[in-house]
């Protein structure tokens, strides 16, 4: 019994046939033609291999430059200070009250209630001691007044933020609407002559002015409709209720509230220059 092959013989050619005919064999061809597109997708993945190499590369020089340029900023935000000994420094969101129209008790005019507010900020606190040991590395200077070793030693110092809230106050204090009260009072720099608070409150004003610049915020406010009563049409107006990350501020408020040096002090405690120390000719 004879079987039907499922391709005919007669169909098929073997390689003399073509050899002396001049032809190239089938066979031939399609391994060429395997050969051809093994080659193109190899260039094409050598090609796409030295692109993202190129990207990586490129990416990773990037994000380098990124973080060194960024390093400086991260530890200006973290000037050396004795509180991150003790303090650890966190962040959190919260979001500004910037409302326009209704005014929090620090923007009252002013009056008892809202002098205590800006005092439980902690802008009258005394100064604190920095230990010796820490004294250059947190931006300490031998020069600068040191408190006499019989009484521990180290500098007196203060927490610029809180300097800055107490210019703030002072800038307060001195609004067309609230210099008169303060005048009145005769408290705190109020006690001075004229020309000496209006010198107190343009450093403050200026003090203010270099921090903002130094600590310029990025952020963009954007705007808000709101309806008038008498107009028909709503009007754009600027939303200044943003959100905002910010540091820990009551646990370093603390920090300095419980590190305050004493009311009273003897007439001593502080070291008097020695034979060399700096002593400038003006007030600085």
């Amino acid at each position: 019994m004879s079987s039907t092959p499922l391709m005919k013989s007669e169909g098929r050619a073997s390689d003399d046939d073509y050899s002396d005919s001049g032809q190239i064999p089938l066979n031939h061809r399609r391994s060429q033609l395997l050969r051809k597109e093994n080659i193109g997708w190899a260039c094409l993945f050598a090609v796409l291999l030295a692109v993202t190499i190129g990207l990586s590369a490129g990416v990773a020089v990037v994000v380098v430059l990124s973080w060194q340029n960024r390093g400086p900023a991260f530890s200006q935000s973290f000037a050396p200070s004795p509180i991150t000994r003790d303090v650890d420094i966190t962040f959190h969101e919260t979001r500004f009250d910037g409302n326009f129209m209704e005014e929090n008790i620090y923007r009252r005019k002013g009056n008892n209630e809202t002098d205590a507010a800006w005092a439980a900020l902690g802008i009258d606190y005394r100064g604190v001691r920095v230990p010796a040991d820490i004294a250059s590395s947190v931006g300490l200077r031998p020069e600068q007044v040191q408190i006499n070793e019989k009484y521990g030693g180290g500098y007196p110092a203060n927490v610029e933020g809180l300097h800055q809230l107490h210019c703030l106050n002072l800038v307060r204090k001195s609004l067309y609407y609230n210099i008169d009260y303060y005048r009145a009072k005769g408290e705190g720099a109020f006690i001075n002559s004229e020309p000496i608070v209006q010198l107190h409150v343009s450093h403050c004003l200026d003090i203010i002015r270099q921090q903002l610049m130094c600590q310029i915020d990025i952020g963009v406010l954007g705007q808000v409709w709101w309806q008038p009563k008498d107009q028909e049409e709503p009007e754009a107006f600027v939303d200044f209720n943003t959100k905002h990350v910010c540091k820990n501020f009551d646990a370093i408020r603390q920090w300095a509230e419980e590190r305050q040096l004493p009311v009273e002090v003897p007439d001593d405690f502080l070291q008097m220059p020695r034979p060399g120390d700096k002593i400038l000719d003006h007030v600085p």
